[in-house]
């Protein structure tokens, strides 16, 4: 489950790194000037098989345009050029964080007369290591010998080069010869991109998680800051940093609520989740573990399934809550205690009831990411034998399905604490990530009655980084423990041709 490393940036000059406007104050609209551009004649211009005298007499002949006025409209056009020094400051950003590794080159469709005056227009060029054009090769994109061309001049594989082109008949061809094909649509989006192609995105989340460290607000769809605590529970326990959480500890019970009830109630009583949660994550004197668990266990209904608060007036259930208690009482030996709450969640994972999310829970992958936290804290084999298999089906029904960036960590998380390989959502994980280095704000849970959501760009984060270091320590293992079956194959192998020369012998 590796990462392409690539060494290789390659960039088309004109709509990517410089801008031009084809609106002059010539008789030649827009449009037209356009399809010239794209005329046989103009393709012969940009390889350097004619002049620029016969190229605009061709042009103009075709177009019915006096050459006069064709020459003037491309003058227009060439003193329109605008470097888009965002983008070339990406570039060398991108270049130096590589210290040195990223090479830079520029391939571009253009003339030799109108490269000669774009290599004047106020820009960075030392950002490139070499400048390929169409008018110097004699050839031009989308043709594969130009992009042969370039990979040949600068001793680079295909797999280990970006190309970037706003054409995307450019990025297609650059594709089918084994690059990386990224079409130019703005500025941010390919800014993301390259980021999340060329940087570490560990470091870039955890650079982030720093920056941010105790602003991590839960926010609700309607934009609405949530004072909780179960978030920046769970950003402590993926991250095992305090300094970056804001959170008050409590001597016994918590309430999701760090702060004045929103958007609900007035009074709001403390709940099992957040209690299990906190509880399986900070260090607790066992006494006072053992004494909440207790407690746990008055609130269970008539079915014998533990409820979600401490209220009997408020007789909630929900099954990733339950499964969120059942890791605490595992955690502690004491899962037996609630036998029916475990049948009635294998029964939710049996008969996929979590497809659509639960009471509190947005999400399919919340329900699998917490039995997969409930089989990671225990080696109760009886528990793993009833669970484990069928999760292991679940998990891998749902294998590259669309979700958010919370929805494909949590599905890894999963994958990987099961042995399963999942290079799809990794892939998906990857390019998601945003340019700052966090992960987005995904909804995660919601208020029942309401269907208010709730999202927390620390925890999403938290938990895409957990992802990545998961999928890349099992694909390391996966390596070894294939490279170690190798040697033992090649060593029987050796072993049997010598017990056959020996017979032989």
């Amino acid at each position: 489950m590796s990462r392409p490393s690539y060494s290789t940036l390659i960039l088309d000059l004109g709509d990517v790194l410089f801008s031009w406007s084809a609106t002059t104050k010539t008789t030649i609209p827009p449009n037209t000037l356009k399809s010239l551009m794209s005329s046989p004649p103009w393709l012969e211009y940009e390889c350097g098989r004619i002049t620029q005298e016969v190229c605009y007499d061709q042009v103009g002949e075709r177009f019915a345009l006096p050459p006069s006025e064709v020459a003037e409209a491309f003058l227009q056009a060439r003193d329109s050029l605008q470097s888009n020094d965002t983008m070339i400051s990406l570039v060398h950003e991108l270049k130096e964080s590589s210290n040195g590794a990223l090479r830079v080159y520029a391939m571009s469709n253009i003339s030799e007369p109108d490269y000669n005056v774009l290599a004047k227009k106020p820009a960075d060029w030392s950002v490139f290591d070499q400048v390929f054009t169409s008018a110097h090769a004699g050839m031009r994109k989308p043709g594969l010998p130009f992009y042969r061309h370039v990979l040949e001049a600068t001793h680079t594989a295909p797999q280990d080069a970006i190309f970037v082109d706003d054409k995307f008949e450019n990025v297609f061809a650059a594709r089918s010869l084994g690059l990386h094909g990224v079409v130019f649509d703005n500025t941010a989006n390919v800014s993301q991109k390259l980021r999340n192609l060329l940087g570490n995105p560990v470091r870039r989340g955890k650079e982030y998680l720093s920056r941010n460290a105790k602003q991590f607000h839960t926010i609700t769809d309607s934009n609405i800051v949530i004072q909780e605590n179960y978030a920046q529970i769970l950003i402590l326990g993926a991250t095992n940093n305090e300094e970056l959480v804001q959170v008050e500890r409590q001597a016994r019970k918590w309430n999701f609520f760090s702060g004045e009830p929103a958007l609900t109630t007035a009074t709001y009583p403390d709940d099992l989740d957040t209690t299990a949660l906190a509880l399986t994550i900070m260090d607790y004197d066992k006494e006072v573990v053992s004494s909440v668990m207790d407690e746990m266990l008055e609130y269970v209904n008539d079915e014998g399934i533990i409820m979600v608060y401490y209220d009997h007036n408020r007789p909630r259930i929900d099954s990733v809550i339950c499964v969120n208690i059942l890791t605490l009482f595992y955690r502690h030996g004491r899962g037996h205690q609630l036998g029916r709450t475990l049948q009635w969640i294998r029964e939710v994972l049996l008969h996929r009831a979590y497809l659509d999310g639960t009471f509190y829970y947005k999400s399919a992958e919340c329900f699998l990411f917490y039995l997969g936290r409930l089989l990671g804290c225990t080696q109760d084999a009886e528990l793993h034998r009833w669970l484990e298999p069928l999760l292991k089906e679940r998990v891998q029904e749902r294998i590259g399905q669309s979700g958010s960036a919370l929805d494909l960590a949590m599905r890894i998380l999963t994958c990987s604490g099961l042995g399963i390989k999942d290079q799809v959502d990794l892939d998906g994980l990857l390019s998601l990530q945003c340019e700052d280095g966090g992960w987005g704000l995904d909804w995660m849970y919601r208020y029942a009655r309401s269907g208010i959501e709730m999202g927390n760009r620390g925890v999403t984060t938290a938990l895409a980084i957990n992802a990545i270091e998961s999928a890349t320590s099992m694909a390391t293992n996966l390596k070894d423990e294939s490279v170690a079956v190798s040697m033992e194959e090649g060593n029987q192998v050796l072993e049997r041709s010598l017990e056959t020369q020996v017979a032989a012998g």
